[in-house]
């Protein structure tokens, strides 16, 4: 299924972001994971892709057993740093043909071990393009910041990146996480006064660990409530009560959003279906 396909009115499209593991215990907590995800009839899975392209083949092993043993469609991520142009070419030009449809399309972080290149792409906007003009008919998504994205000067600079990558042919937007609803709605007055028309999929990510998500955020970016945070730190200790504060959050960010009439939900599932299963059963998904 094609990703404008996923978003039709009148359903909410779920789906679930899973990361290559390094170990072949890892492998199978994650398809453990996907089997249980499977159930509450997600839209797409989607890999991750890591930095430099170092899980070229894996994720796309993993995308295409995700299809072929859960029956669900997988999107694979995808990034330019670290690659030539004809590298870029070649490696979509294997998804293709291993029946992957749907391509994540982000730049990719800039490290000492994956810098730009001369004969690569310096935006995801120019790789969107690059896919547009070689793979038009593969659907791709990119991704959104509603708190702005961390090297970016301020939120319209970031929204201006954002329109460019649209406009080079994206089908759809997924945010990063967030966890107050009132950022996400804020930039979506912005995301439609920009005219910017492709599906807006809010990113949620359930916590499972105080330690774990206050590292996550500060590296994203991401605005982590007072409130939330001594909830979890007074309850640092307790792994149960870590995960039953992070589901209860997570619902009742979900509830608002899809009364709202959000077109689908990207859960960071972290390899793990616990917390997107506690999620999704308390607001009756």
């Amino acid at each position: 299924m094609h990703l404008r396909e996923m978003y039709r009115k009148g359903q909410l499209g779920l789906s679930f972001e899973l990361y290559p593991p390094k170990d072949s215990a890892g492998d199978k907590a994650l398809f453990r994971a996907a089997e249980k995800l499977k159930d509450h009839r997600p839209v797409f899975f989607s890999c991750t892709y890591g930095a430099g392209g170092t899980t070229r083949e894996r994720t796309l092993e993993i995308c295409v057993q995700l299809q072929r043993d859960c029956g669900v469609p997988a999107t694979s991520h995808f990034t330019c740093v670290g690659s030539s142009k004809n590298e870029l070419i070649e490696w979509l030009s294997q998804a293709k043909q291993s029946g992957i449809k749907n391509i994540m399309t982000l730049r990719g972080d800039v490290s000492p071990s994956a810098q730009i290149r001369p004969d690569g792409l310096k935006h995801a906007n120019e790789l969107v393009s690059l896919i547009k003009e070689h793979f038009p008919d593969l659907g791709i998504g990119v991704a959104g910041y509603p708190e702005k994205h961390v090297e970016a000067p301020d939120l319209q600079t970031d929204l201006d990146n954002l329109k460019r990558k649209v406009d080079a042919g994206a089908d759809a937007v997924f945010t990063q996480l967030f966890f107050e609803n009132r950022n996400f709605f804020t930039f979506f007055e912005k995301y439609q006064k920009a005219g910017i028309k492709v599906p807006l999929i809010p990113g949620i990510m359930p916590i499972t660990e105080f330690d774990r998500i206050k590292r996550m955020t500060a590296m994203c970016g991401a605005h982590f409530p007072p409130d939330l945070c001594s909830r979890l730190e007074a309850v640092k200790d307790d792994k149960e009560a870590q995960l039953n504060i992070g589901i209860e959050h997570s619902a009742k960010q979900c509830e608002e959003l899809i009364a709202k009439g959000v077109p689908g939900i990207h859960f960071y599932a972290l390899n793990l279906s616990k917390a997107c299963r506690g999620v999704l059963k308390a607001i009756g998904r």
